[in-house]
């Protein structure tokens, strides 16, 4: 089936592409060029489809309200302590974002920027790009981003990759936030990962650098449970999980069942972490797609990632691209 382009909008004079996939399993999904958002995902259920993402109908809503809606986030993803790194006896000051803290590659990071889609109907695909320059938002070095999203079957592919001239910090993540029932919070959706660690986080919601197991905590998901506590109350969750090293990457590392079980996902990737955010500072005042409220707890993000502020801690995973380490990652999403 034809990849469907349309106009969304434009941006500061910049026309915004949406890309509908469509599978032979009836699933559809729209994705936008500004920060590459899936605005759309459309599942079939029982007695019609279901859409399974939080998303807007209009651009402005994305411009002015999206806390990263279905969008990629970066240069770095997550959290960047003190909004600030030193690389090669330099000092790099970022623009804080979140309290002292820079967030998500910052105010005009790559989620809020308009990339170039390209359609690649033989793999039911589309490739996007864009050129951050040197000095773009504080950070260091030139460097070529793609994005590609292809869908077969129940499953959506992103492979990410990007190259430098020089050295700088890159981490990227797909910010999805799924709400696979019917309902105005996923607290009931169960939730299942391999990890028995996670990155202790200080009061700035920075990590400290220390990997704690989480046996006998609230981030013990090893085995799947509800996000609500014994007595039925909220648990939240915004935790870096440490995806269980010596795994075969063929297996997901995440499983989650919604509410009424009538759909299951499922997330591989080649990512040494996994943030689980539940939406605890989720509050929209404008209506999502079809009108839907959405307020804390609303969705759940699943965002396969390196460690936060490894550029602070030379124990985490290495961050650092040069001209000789370029950047690759990929992540698969099946909904079923």
């Amino acid at each position: 089936m034809a990849i469907a382009v349309s106009t969304f909008g434009d941006v500061n004079g910049k026309r915004v592409d949406q890309f509908r996939l469509v599978s032979n399993t009836g699933v559809s999904v729209d994705i936008i060029g500004y920060g590459v958002a899936v605005r759309d995902w459309r599942v079939p259920v029982a007695g019609g489809e279901r859409t399974v993402v939080l998303g807007f109908d209009g651009l402005e809503a994305y411009v002015e309200h999206s806390p990263h809606f279905g969008a990629l986030a970066g240069r770095v993803a997550n959290r960047i302590k003190n909004s600030s790194f030193d690389l090669n006896g330099k000092t790099y000051q970022l623009p804080p974002n979140a309290g002292s803290l820079h967030l998500h590659g910052g105010t005009e990071g790559l989620g809020r920027q308009v990339w170039d889609g390209q359609v690649d109907e033989a793999n039911n695909a589309v490739r996007f790009t864009f050129f951050s320059p040197d000095g773009a938002m504080g950070y260091p070095g030139n460097v070529n981003f793609a994005a590609t999203y292809s869908l077969k079957g129940n499953k959506l592919r992103l492979e990410l990759n990007a190259t430098t001239d020089a050295a700088t910090p890159i981490s990227l993540v797909q910010h999805q936030y799924f709400n696979l029932g019917t309902g105005d919070d996923v607290l009931d959706h169960s939730i299942q990962v391999n990890s028995s660690a996670y990155t202790e986080l200080g009061e700035d919601l920075a990590p400290t650098g220390a990997i704690l197991p989480s046996r006998g905590t609230q981030y013990d998901l090893r085995h799947a449970r509800t996000m609500r506590d014994a007595a039925g109350n909220a648990v939240a969750y915004d935790i870096g999980m440490v995806l269980d090293t010596g795994r075969k990457t063929s297996e997901p590392v995440a499983t989650v069942v919604g509410p009424d079980k009538a759909l299951t996902l499922k997330l591989w990737t080649d990512r040494p972490g996994l943030q689980v955010y539940n939406g605890v500072w989720t509050d929209i005042p404008v209506p999502g797609l079809g009108g839907k409220t959405y307020g804390k707890h609303s969705g759940l993000c699943l965002e396969d990632q390196a460690f936060a502020d490894a550029v602070h801690n030379p124990h985490f995973p290495n961050v650092i691209c040069t001209p000789d380490r370029a950047y690759h990652h990929w992540c698969d999403i099946e909904i079923a």
